[in-house]
């Protein structure tokens, strides 16, 4: 079976959808994001198709396109739309690996009963975890670790993001017993040649892989 990796994380806009364009141009991956809550201006997998340079037929259409940039289950909710968590079904990528974003954090709501992480625990696919470097990152990020750990999920690290912060990096890995992955910086200009760079200089794909 091909590589597939989640990209979650402890928040909403953290820098997910970012990260997860870096982490697909870095494995040659194809890339899905199941769920797009927003579809003013541009949606998350057509920033990852820019920033990671993927062509079109790596991109896989989302299974629920909903309008409102809210919670997946209250923008559904507000499309008249019902969100069926089983239908979220991996695709099939025919060899070529495959990283998948989901929307906000761990708990976000699909409907009233699921959670993203229950799909998470159902698909039982290693995770990145991504977080903040600003303050309430330690907090937030012990939270989210034991929430995957108590659904026996895999999580292959954790990936900052922002101005380094070496303290609290170091006692969210300590205190967690997560490996560091790596810090992406924020980047001024954003673009496919800067986050390539960077990335590049702050993630090993060995790291990326259980076996390697």
């Amino acid at each position: 079976m091909s590589l597939r990796i989640v990209v979650t994380g402890t928040d909403t806009e953290i820098g997910k959808t970012v990260f997860a364009a870096g982490l697909a141009d870095l494995l040659g991956a194809n890339y899905w994001k199941p769920i797009q809550s927003g579809l003013d201006g541009e949606t998350d997998s057509e920033i990852v198709a820019r920033l990671g340079g993927l062509s079109s037929d790596r991109i896989w259409p989302e299974r629920y396109r909903l309008n409102t940039p809210v919670s997946p289950h209250q923008s559904a909710a507000i499309d008249g739309v019902h969100i069926d968590a089983k239908e979220l079904v991996v695709p099939d990528t025919s060899g070529r690996p495959l990283v998948i974003e989901g929307a906000g954090g761990l708990m976000v709501p699909l409907d009233p009963s699921t959670l993203y992480i229950d799909v998470f625990a159902r698909w039982r696919i290693p995770v990145v975890l991504c977080a903040r470097t600003l303050l309430g990152t330690i907090n937030h990020s012990l939270l989210s670790i034991e929430a995957l750990r108590r659904r026996d999920i895999d999580v292959l690290g954790i990936a900052f993001i922002g101005d380094s912060h070496l303290e609290s990096e170091r006692a969210i890995c300590e205190i967690g017993g997560i490996k560091r992955l790596g810090r992406l910086p924020r980047l001024s200009p954003l673009n496919r040649s800067t986050l390539r760079e960077a990335f590049a200089a702050a993630f090993k794909p060995s790291d990326l892989v259980r076996d390697a």
